[in-house]
């Protein structure tokens, strides 16, 4: 059991926040939504994290694969509560700017220019810190848009345009200069990067797809994913066939197979407004470019894929995607093909008409590492007009030129783990561009960390936090007696006949889902708490515990150099903070706190 005064136990022994990229306490904001205090709840969620409302819709939710609600029976849907509450105070909702409380005013502006290179997760994470802590940034984009992977990556039934745009457009608000169809290496060089800005923030993404070493593979009617989802979210006009074969077993692969589905509602031209431009900016010889551009898109006419196929090396079980998306890829009609490797593209004519494959005998080694084995009797062809490879990303470090950083053996940017910092001097990076293709939260927790890193570089207090401290809770919520009854509520979808064009696909939890749903915490954010010099060892805490989780040990079953001792214990896992333990202690030697630190708002 946690004894007072170990008090750095306790910023591992949160798990949805250790297991947060941003140190977000969700279960502090979970438990705010119970209490019905939602805007308290919002701006916890929202300090750590300038992607909030994106979060809410498309985050890999780690917090959740972490959540000891888990551990019960399913875990608390962080994400969908996350949505909740962006959807009431967000800077999409038409309800005002709460946002902006955790906005603090921007000090005095420093004299540094920061330069960030690339407008996604990382480099505006990175941009949005900086801006509040009064540097001058600039943000070089080489598209027409801000967004990176977020719009040119994640499809719009996923993740509706208007909410991405209020996120960047509350960033750039802050004063952030954007330089849009900027393409370094091309439009700038590195050098002259280094020249006009005092520090440099390269966050430059994955945007080049693998591709197969195969016969065929060159041939007309074989995409790489990202290159595939990148041109239909841009409106660009892709020529699928009726039978498409998407392969891979991770969440790009079910990106790729579902908007494959809904080729024909990907029209040229269909975007938001671009963040951070206004329609001042735009001249009429740009206005009218996009007018006719636009009409020609109105005119393109294309057709869906009928047949879509998920080949995958790894079985269902091993496949890397999240579950929720195969089961909407299922729920949606497409098929999979499990346990299948490629082995030749049939061509005619320079076009797929076929996909050969051999089976797959294994896929991981024995020590777990990514080692597949094929069997080359077992050879079976089907039929395709288009083959989609969601095998991995590339990042394109020829941009960078002669004179960039270090690079890494897997063709990424050598930085420190710790800062971000490359082998030059006055330069980071992260994201994609330092540690490939990873997830959305990942990539802010980057761009976060080295706008820390770089303010103290230039003198600024250190990004360590200040000491933690417990905070004794007075009063404390009990879960009702069938709490473990109570089922996760699911998070509504719209029906798959529905499902028409690219509306979103999952939606928002109402007030009283939102509720019920936040109630099924634990609140293990709280912890029990030992004063081992009042404690007389008289197991009534054992005795009066319903869920049996705490016990008294000989003290050598846990340390083997103290025996001749009892040592009381407490499982973490399933305890449910009911307190009866600390009421029932004749000494008064259990208590219940807050830890407030790494994370949690004092």
């Amino acid at each position: 059991m946690p004894v007072l005064g170990d008090l750095e136990y306790f910023d591992e022994n949160i798990p949805c926040l250790a297991a947060c990229p941003v140190h977000t306490n969700a279960g502090m904001y979970v438990a705010a939504i119970a209490d019905g205090d939602d805007e308290l709840a919002y701006l916890t969620a929202r300090l750590p994290n300038p992607f909030a409302s994106v979060c809410g819709r498309v985050c890999a939710a780690p917090c959740e694969d972490e959540c000891r609600r888990g551990e019960i029976d399913r875990p608390i849907a962080i994400r969908a509560l996350k949505r909740y509450l962006t959807e009431q105070y967000g800077p999409e909702s038409p309800f005002g700017q709460t946002w902006e409380k955790v906005a603090p005013p921007i000090p005095v502006d420093r004299p540094q220019s920061i330069g960030i290179v690339g407008g996604g997760p990382a480099g505006m994470a990175c941009a949005h810190d900086l801006r509040l802590l009064g540097y001058q940034v600039t943000v070089y984009e080489a598209t027409d848009r801000l967004g990176g992977a977020m719009w040119l990556g994640i499809p719009e039934y996923r993740l509706d345009r208007d909410v991405l745009n209020a996120d960047l457009n509350a960033i750039v608000d802050l004063g952030v200069e954007v330089r849009y169809n900027t393409k370094l290496g091309v439009d700038i060089t590195f050098d002259e990067l280094r020249e006009e800005h005092d520090a440099v923030f390269l966050a430059i993404g994955a945007t080049l797809g693998r591709g197969l070493d195969i016969e065929g593979a060159e041939a007309d009617g074989v995409f790489r994913a990202i290159e595939f989802l990148i041109n239909m979210n841009r409106g660009f006009d892709v020529e699928i066939g009726e039978k498409v074969i998407v392969v891979g077993g991770g969440d790009v692969a079910m990106d790729a197979a579902r908007t494959a589905l809904r080729a024909a509602d990907y029209v040229s031209g269909k975007q938001s407004d671009t963040p951070g431009v206004s329609e001042e900016d735009v001249d009429a010889e740009e206005r009218s470019s996009m007018t006719e551009a636009l009409d020609v898109a109105r005119s393109a006419v294309r057709a869906g894929a009928g047949e879509i196929t998920v080949m995958s090396l790894e079985s269902r079980e091993e496949m890397p995607a999240h579950d929720f998306e195969i089961e909407e890829a299922e729920q949606e009609g497409i098929s999979f093909m499990p346990r299948r490797g490629p082995r030749r593209i049939l061509v005619e004519d320079g076009r797929v008409v076929g996909f050969e494959t051999n089976g797959v005998l294994s896929v991981f080694d024995s020590e777990g590492r990514f080692s597949p084995e094929f069997d080359t009797d077992d050879v079976q062809t089907v039929e395709a007009d288009t083959i989609i490879l969601a095998i991995g990303q590339a990042i394109d470090l020829d941009a960078l030129g002669e004179d960039g950083p270090e690079t890494s053996p897997r063709r990424t940017i050598q930085i420190d783990d710790d800062t971000g910092e490359t082998s030059i001097p006055g330069v980071w990076s992260g994201g994609d561009a330092a540690k490939g293709p990873r997830t959305l939260i990942a990539a802010v927790a980057d761009g976060r960390r080295s706008a820390a890193d770089i303010h103290e570089h230039f003198g600024g207090d250190s990004a360590q936090s200040e000491p933690g401290r417990m905070v004794r809770l007075e009063q404390f919520n009990r879960l009702d007696d069938l709490y473990d009854r109570e089922d996760r509520v699911a998070v509504p979808t719209l029906d798959t006949g529905r499902r028409m064009g690219l509306a979103e696909v999952e939606l928002g939890f109402t007030e009283e889902q939102a509720r019920c749903e936040a109630n099924r915490c634990l609140r293990c954010f709280a912890n029990i708490m030992l004063d081992v010099d009042r404690c007389v060892l008289c197991a009534l805490c054992a005795d009066v515990c319903p869920v049996d989780v705490i016990s008294l040990v000989p003290s050598e079953e846990v340390d083997s150099g103290h025996g001749g001792g009892t040592a009381l214990l407490l499982d973490e896992t399933d305890c449910i903070r009911c307190g009866l333990c600390i009421e029932r202690c004749p000494p008064d030697a259990l208590s219940m706190g807050v830890w407030t630190g790494v994370g949690v708002p004092t």
